[in-house]
């Protein structure tokens, strides 16, 4: 949240433009994701063949930041992006405090600060090179979030009641990225003013998404429905790691279950339901699906920590795989 002095001046996430080098102080995830996007989207739009990086502070060795912003042999532009600036190492410090004196001309480096006072010798860096520097604001307040809706309606250049903002935010304030979602789907589905009686309509019909829908869905074999449940799932703001996370605790019970003599529900560290549940479960599935599964796991779970640019799409393929459709 802006402070006093100069960070009083700093503009807003949605104004967020591509520099060679962009701070993004965040204290709401939701609106730094947004800036995230918002700039990488710009990079893209000046050069679809922008390369993607992801920089993980904490595992970070010295030089490797130059590895990525050297001048490369064919002049590909770059967008690099740190998530947790203050996360990082002693030399990941020392490297971008000196980069940012002289950044590459056809790279994007993009530092997202999640508060604290570790990194602060990236923000003085970033301070003294007058690095262009935009604010996520924290929003805890009923009137932030009504705002928030608002303001997303308007850069739609739509209308929405006041009766209606405020049924969104009744509805789903205490969940920030999922008022977000639902404002967005309205806005796509809804012609003309959005009214109260919208809220009321979609609310009552909304899907109920949660991890665990997904993967019972997946785990039946129902491909269609847990593509449809993971999507609303990622829109309403579900982490993807939670999500790989949840597909595991099911798939160690199914692989606990397919011994042969199964063991006692107790010996294998569960409950009797859930045995049972397991079992159930199972049926239908063989050696071959029940190990492409595990495996399909542990790859997903690398791509969703930062071993892959799509995470929605290792999703997808683990989905998929599950399901026993890949």
């Amino acid at each position: 949240m802006a402070a006093r002095g100069k960070r009083a001046s700093e503009p807003q996430w949605f104004q967020a433009k591509i520099a060679p080098v962009v701070l993004i102080k965040s204290k709401e995830p939701l609106l730094a994701e947004r800036a995230i996007t918002q700039l990488r989207d710009q990079a893209r739009q000046s050069d679809p063949a922008t390369e993607i990086h992801r920089v993980d502070a904490s595992g970070y060795e010295s030089g490797q930041l130059s590895i990525y912003t050297s001048p490369s042999l064919f002049g590909e532009a770059r967008f690099i992006y740190v998530p947790e600036v203050e996360s990082g190492t002693a030399s990941f410090f020392d490297d971008v405090a000196k980069y940012v004196e002289h950044p590459e001309p056809d790279v994007v480096l993009v530092l997202r600060h999640n508060g604290g006072n570790s990194g602060r010798k990236v923000l003085n860096a970033c301070s003294k090179a007058n690095v262009p520097t935009y604010v996520a604001s924290e929003m805890k307040s009923v009137s932030d979030k009504m705002s928030l809706v608002r303001e997303d309606v308007r850069r739609a250049k739509r209308q929405i009641e006041p009766e209606a903002v405020q049924a969104l935010v009744d509805a789903l304030g205490s969940d920030l990225a999922e008022l977000a979602a639902m404002t967005q789907q309205l806005l796509a589905d809804v012609q003309g003013t959005i009214t109260q009686q919208h809220v009321h309509k979609y609310q009552a019909g909304r899907v109920q998404a949660t991890a665990f829908a997904v993967v019972d869905a997946a785990i039946a074999g129902n491909s269609a429905r847990a593509l449809t449940l993971l999507r609303h799932a990622l829109a309403t703001g579900a982490a993807p790691a939670a999500l790989v996370g949840a597909f595991a605790h099911k798939v160690r019970q199914l692989a606990k279950v397919s011994i042969r003599p199964a063991p006692p529900a107790k010996e294998l560290g569960m409950q009797a339901w859930q045995l049972d549940r397991a079992r159930r479960d199972l049926r239908g599935w063989n050696e071959t699906r029940l190990r492409g599964s595990v495996l399909a796991l542990a790859q997903a779970d690398a791509d969703v920590k930062g071993g892959s640019q799509e995470p929605q799409y290792a999703l997808e393929k683990l989905v998929l795989t599950i399901a026993g459709k890949a």
